[in-house]
């Protein structure tokens, strides 16, 4: 299953966001280092599902679907907080970045609203400039990565040079237990133009571009600019914006969603997460501090940016940073049912550019090594082991007893 890590400076609403995306019990508060140690939870991305075409509701064997949006699971990870020079070891630093090695993208988690300093502590909104944070963040990784790559750099190097070993090879093993890729160190190396058969002549310089290259080709981010509901977050989120044209950054009110989220979860309203409103269903059991805390998350955030921006971050992690798809298998492809009769129980995420015969094997081991091919439902053609499969393609694999 794909790893989403949630990182970010000390509070700055970190373990909202987790909490609102998982309802998970974990300890919130304004102190620093809060968390300690990391978090992990199931999140959810949201799509439409296709039950329409099989003219009956699915059945989910794992994630959920209601009125037609089916929602479905990804891992999340959030890890204690950064304070700056964090890859010397300063705060949590380097329990925070071993814990984050398994992570196939993070959600920076940042207070739009300027009212968390640099050491995580609370400060007047907007005394504070967000910006810095963006710029610190990135850095401490990749100050990060530098050690890793430095660590017995001049005994690595003479060894390659000497025993003429493969230098994408020999850095893949440097970096392992990181999810580094073969394809994300070549890309690396051609992005640094840097020798490869002298790797000892390596400046400083060489070595700290390449990390921060290999960084950002490995671990990539996407900006939760959280807080967006104070006074003065929004104007700081268009500087933001100017300011950092590469970012996609998304703004959130986490503390909104997770009221949200818990509202609906003891029937006091009906909200689907990622919605742009909700419906009070029982106003009698509200209190009149929670009715004019609702109609405030409703103007506040809901009327002005289209919803709490927590499920947005999610999906755009996975969807547009990540770049995957859902596929949804089935073993009748008339019917849309497994062997069991359940309607579209399956929702896979995998990586765009996954080929059928690799999908079987995500469904199974056994369904690769006896591969025979696959049908598509809206055509109903044959497909063969290097179909490319689509965003929701529904598809039922053929393989032999």
């Amino acid at each position: 299953m794909v790893l989403i890590g949630i990182v970010g400076k000390t509070n700055v609403g970190k373990s909202t966001l987790f909490k609102a995306l998982t309802l998970a019990e974990v300890e919130i508060s304004n102190r620093i280092f809060t968390t300690i140690n990391p978090n992990h939870g199931i999140g959810f991305v949201r799509t439409k599902c296709p039950e329409d075409k099989a003219g009956s509701k699915c059945n989910p064997n794992i994630g959920y679907c209601v009125d037609g949006w089916r929602f479905v699971p990804v891992e999340l990870l959030d890890v204690a907080g950064l304070v700056p020079d964090a890859h010397k070891g300063k705060g949590l630093g380097l329990k925070f970045l071993d814990d984050l090695r398994q992570a196939d993208v993070f959600i920076h988690v940042i207070d739009v609203s300027g009212s968390t300093n640099e050491h995580g502590e609370p400060v007047k909104p907007n005394s504070y400039d967000p910006a810095n944070d963006i710029k610190f963040l990135e850095e401490e990784i990749g100050y990060w990565f530098l050690s890793l790559l430095k660590k017995n750099w001049a005994k690595f190097s003479r060894e390659v040079e000497m025993m003429k070993k493969d230098l994408v090879d020999s850095l893949l093993k440097q970096f392992s237990g990181l999810k580094i890729t073969e394809g994300q160190i070549k890309k690396a190396l051609e992005a640094t133009d840097l020798p490869k058969d002298k790797p000892s002549q390596w400046s400083d310089d060489d070595l700290k571009n390449f990390a921060f290259e290999l960084r950002g080709l490995s671990k990539k981010m996407i900006i939760a600019a959280n807080k967006i509901d104070i006074e003065g977050a929004e104007k700081n989120l268009e500087r933001l914006r100017k300011e950092f044209p590469d970012y996609t950054i998304i703004p959130c009110s986490a503390e909104s969603e997770l009221a949200l989220k818990e509202a609906s979860k003891h029937g006091l309203i009906k909200y689907i997460p990622g919605n742009s409103s909700f419906e009070i269903l029982q106003p009698e059991e509200l209190s009149e501090r929670q009715r004019r805390g609702l109609e405030i998350i409703r103007e506040r955030v809901l009327d002005r940016f289209g919803s709490t921006g927590v499920q947005d971050v999610i999906n755009k992690a996975m969807f547009d940073v990540l770049r995957y798809i859902i596929v949804y298998p089935v073993a009748n492809i008339n019917k849309l049912t497994d062997k069991k009769g359940r309607v579209l129980p399956d929702a896979l995420l995998v990586p765009k550019g996954t080929r059928l015969k690799e999908f079987a094997a995500k469904i199974h081991s056994d369904m690769a090594e006896k591969f025979i091919g696959g049908i598509d439902f809206e055509t109903k053609r044959k497909l063969g082991a290097d179909y490319e499969v689509k965003n929701g393609d529904i598809i039922e694999i053929l393989f032999g007893k």
